[in-house]
């Protein structure tokens, strides 16, 4: 972290009443109120991860927004028992409304996830942003459209059909990998959404960044979506690192000075 820019930094803040809904919070010091909040949701294909996965990734983001708060979730993970949604869009929530509490103040939330937290942060500002309070959401390789064939050839797609949605909470005769495709769910009103694929991911095939910027063209809805050279943790290594981070900065950047005109 550069020398002039400082945060207070909080570890493993409960937000929720389950022991996995945790969070690192970072507030930068004397900061005017109201700033947006970055939360950052790991991946692990929705039964694995933890945010530590993305600490580093946090802290290289903290130096492009000294004025910003960063809040690094975990949240209640998948198993043979235990389904993905409607569990992790709980968490997603219940951590926002614990920040909205900490912080004493409505934000504007921009979330930022890679792979099934790219998915969540999607899904989530897709399906349940009802207050309007997903400003932008950051997806790094995240499946948009899980009924995509391509998409079908993922190794543990069957965890996907069988564990990742409980089909009680569907209401409307929906096949379940629809019910659970951020796509589906894109209106006009949709968040401002940036977007990276990898050109040799073969976990979430590049076909998936079609099929989001298609229907994110369909419904007018403010987005960018680029590739980097590299598989599904391809993102993370050297020289795309700093490209994607550059492109989040560019992005924020152009939502703001819109916002401002």
């Amino acid at each position: 972290m550069k020398n002039n820019i400082t945060f207070d930094f909080q570890n493993d803040i409960y937000y929720g009443k389950y022991a996995e809904e945790k969070l690192d919070l970072y507030i930068p010091k004397n900061v005017k109120q109201n700033q947006e909040v970055f939360i950052i949701i790991h991946g692990g294909g929705w039964r694995a991860g933890s945010k530590s996965d993305l600490t580093f990734f946090t802290r290289n983001l903290m130096e492009k927004f000294p004025n910003s708060i960063f809040a690094n979730i975990e949240y209640r993970l998948a198993s043979k028992d235990r389904f993905a949604i409607p569990n992790q869009t709980e968490d997603l929530h219940n951590a926002m409304e614990f920040l909205e509490k900490e912080l004493k103040y409505k934000p504007q939330f921009i979330l930022l996830g890679n792979s099934a937290g790219g998915h969540l942060s999607m899904l989530y500002a897709y399906q349940f942003n009802k207050n309007k309070t997903i400003k932008a959401v950051v997806n790094i390789v995240g499946p948009a459209d899980l009924s995509d064939k391509s998409f079908k050839t993922y190794t543990d797609y069957s965890f996907v059909e069988n564990h990742l949605i409980d089909p009680k909470i569907i209401n409307n005769h929906l096949p379940k990998e629809k019910f659970v495709s951020p796509v589906y769910w894109i209106n006009e009103t949709s968040s401002p959404t940036l977007s990276f694929y990898g050109t040799q991911d073969y976990v979430v095939p590049i076909s998936q960044m079609k099929i989001l910027d298609s229907t994110l063209n369909q419904y007018k809805v403010n987005h960018q979506s680029y590739e980097f050279n590299g598989d599904h943790m391809g993102w993370m290594r050297e020289p795309n690192d700093q490209f994607l981070i550059q492109k989040i900065v560019d992005f924020i950047k152009n939502l703001n000075h819109k916002k401002a005109h």
